[in-house]
């Protein structure tokens, strides 16, 4: 228990140094939301310092701190210029779209992979494995950018898929079985942009793993022994490789979180990364930290299940 509470601990800390960070950088940088009202002449200076007033902008940078803490432990994470409302209710509708974008695609990801990935390395040396390398080769030079602009340009030119939004007009009106037929069209082309952009990098990764691990002394006697290929592979190969593929599925949250952000945008998802490139425009500093830092629990999250996942997989680690 202690590896898993020293990963909390370390979770802990991570969160607190992003929202100090983030905070500090965004409260530093020039300028605010009321900015841009002093090149209106119909807006008197003493309007603006009132409003600047009224949401603490004119205090140290300390206290506004202080002040953003007791509101983060209230669960509102500040208050909202543009919205004038509290910031976490419009975040938490946000982070749940996102959060249903990069479970699928990290599910859908992680599948084709292990399937890939373990068949290329019992075929490792074939031409149908140099041919599946080569793909994936070609799919990791792809810009994600372009992929999602390609998959867009179809959708409109084909009308094959709906293009933005996450549900149809008239969503409350249709039956349960048609709700979820609509949420699954609207998410196909930001789904497929997203395993685009994370499988080649896995698949390479679970093949160089389970390679590795077919040629271990221990599975190289299991196969003298006269084992089954798929018994081989299964209660042998892959519980050794079990340990870096979780290691990695930590580190792929991060990679499909950036590019997540960036499909969001480009494919009009209502996620963070529209909510966050719109407060960044506007300055609305509050909600630029809350996207900050539920974008790093998502992170922390991730790498939490998976350290859980190894303390379960590996007795070593459970002996620390």
């Amino acid at each position: 228990m202690k590896f898993l509470l020293r990963r909390l601990l370390h979770a802990g800390f991570l969160l607190a140094g992003v929202s100090v960070m983030s905070f500090l950088l965004l409260q530093l940088a020039p300028g605010d939301f009321f900015a841009d009202m002093q090149l209106n002449p119909q807006i008197s200076p003493q309007t603006i310092a009132a409003l600047r007033g009224q949401f603490g902008l004119d205090r140290p940078i300390a206290v506004r701190y202080l002040r953003w803490l007791q509101s983060a432990a209230r669960g509102d994470f500040g208050y909202s210029f543009a919205y004038n409302s509290p910031v976490a209710p419009l975040l938490g509708t946000r982070a749940r779209n996102t959060a249903i974008l990069a479970g699928v695609s990290t599910a859908i990801a992680w599948l084709l992979a292990l399937v890939l990935g373990v068949w290329g390395a019992a075929r490792a040396g074939h031409w149908d494995d140099r041919l599946c390398t080569g793909v994936m080769a070609l799919s990791l030079a792809l810009p994600d950018v372009l992929v999602a602009l390609v998959l867009l340009l179809v959708a409109v030119r084909t009308r094959a898929f709906p293009v933005g939004g996450m549900v149809s007009t008239g969503f409350n009106d249709l039956t349960p079985v048609h709700k979820v037929m609509d949420i699954c069209l609207h998410m196909a082309l930001p789904v497929f942009a997203l395993v685009f952009a994370l499988a080649p990098t896995l698949v390479r990764h679970v093949r160089a793993t389970v390679v590795d691990a077919l040629s271990a002394p221990c599975v190289r006697a299991a196969r003298a022994h006269g084992i089954a290929p798929v018994r081989l592979m299964l209660h042998h190969v892959l519980p050794l490789a079990a340990n870096p593929l979780i290691s990695l599925f930590g580190v792929s949250l991060a990679t499909l979180l950036s590019v997540s952000l960036l499909v969001e945008v480009i494919m009009a998802w209502p996620g963070l990364g529209p909510f966050f490139l719109e407060a960044i425009l506007a300055r609305d500093v509050y909600i630029v930290i809350g996207t900050v830092l539920f974008s790093t629990l998502f992170l922390v999250a991730g790498n939490l299940i998976a350290d859980g996942l190894l303390f379960a997989a590996d007795p070593r680690i459970r002996r620390k």
